[in-house]
């Protein structure tokens, strides 16, 4: 395997992981208005997520470090031509972070309930808005022979990215509802659990549709074996989770996230961003990637750098693994 299709591989790999992680925090923060009954309740989803939810971010930082050195072509065609989405991203992704910090500081109501706002709307735009993006990557957008991006931004906000950002959001919150039923206690982890049926029912409608048409449009063997794994994987944790098994129904719910990600990069194999303009103008992983060199000096750091990361969350997920409930929170606690 030659080295450029190793950092693709691995760039495939640490979205995967950063969807996997993020999704249930995205999920959580949406549940905070769809199934919290109260700000205690709200508290208790969030405290699920607390100790976590920063160190589930360097898998974004990571990929987007990792793209820019392995394929500096892909991240500027990409990020110039998502400039407006992916702002509007990191701007949710700095006000979620700041709303998590700030929210308990002060004891008024107003003061607590702006933030929680913040919370909701900062974490439901990026489930949304990632589902877009990456769709657009899939079916390839208006690429030419500089490679530029030449389309606009309403371009990017057609049918097919559309159906993808809804299918992130519902399978994120899903896979919150899953999570969160599985760190609770009491009431709120009975709710969580029969939201979770009706979420993950609206999610297999949407996520059978695109993956449908993703595989209509551009698959092969490979990514057809994906998506019936991420379709079983589904199905399995909607049953799961009605069954009371909390932690399969979490664990295949996000086998589900895996299969779906791994479908998308496998039909974008060797293109790492298409152009529908022409199938000659696109970026590939040879012609999008950096020197040999460059590639070699990347894959000693990340054999280094990687058990690193791995271990120190792992432990902190260990550290922090036990259910808590409104039980566990102090009164007025601010």
């Amino acid at each position: 395997m030659e080295l450029h299709d190793l950092w693709f591989v691995l760039i495939a790999v640490l979205w995967t992981g950063y969807f996997f992680l993020e999704g249930f925090d995205f999920g959580i923060g949406v549940l905070t208005k769809l199934l919290a009954r109260n700000r205690t309740e709200k508290r208790v989803l969030i405290n699920t997520i607390g100790p976590v939810w920063d160190g589930n971010e360097v898998w974004l930082l990571s990929a987007g470090a990792s793209t820019f050195a392995a394929f500096p072509e892909w991240y500027a065609t990409l990020f110039s031509g998502f400039y407006l989405p992916l702002l509007l991203i990191l701007v949710c992704l700095i006000v979620r972070g700041v709303a998590f910090e700030y929210r308990a500081k002060r004891p008024e109501e107003q003061w607590q309930r702006n933030w929680e706002h913040a919370i909701f709307w900062t974490s439901l735009l990026p489930a949304f808005l990632w589902g877009v993006a990456f769709g657009n990557i899939t079916r390839g957008v208006k690429i030419d022979q500089n490679m530029e991006y030449v389309g606009s931004f309403w371009d990017l906000l057609n049918p097919y990215a559309v159906l993808g950002g809804l299918v992130t959001l519902t399978l994120f919150t899903f896979h919150g509802a899953v999570f969160a039923a599985l760190k609770t206690l009491g009431d709120i982890r009975e709710r969580a659990r029969k939201l979770a049926l009706v979420l993950g029912l609206v999610t297999a409608v949407l996520a059978l549709v695109f993956l449908l048409w993703t595989q209509a449009d551009n698959g092969d063997a490979k990514s057809l074996v994906a998506l019936v794994v991420a379709v079983v994987a589904l199905v399995a944790a909607i049953g799961a989770n009605q069954a009371g098994r909390e932690g399969w129904a979490f664990a295949l719910s996000g086998l589900t996230i895996i299969a779906a990600v791994a479908m998308l990069f496998l039909t974008l194999f060797p293109n790492v961003m298409p152009s529908s303009l022409n199938d000659e103008w696109s970026l590939t992983v040879t012609n999008a990637s950096s020197s040999p060199y460059t590639l070699k000096i990347m894959t000693w750091c990340a054999v280094i750098a990687t058990p690193v990361v791995m271990l120190y969350q792992g432990w902190t997920y260990w550290v922090f693994r036990k259910r808590i409930g409104t039980q566990h929170l102090a009164e007025a606690a601010h």
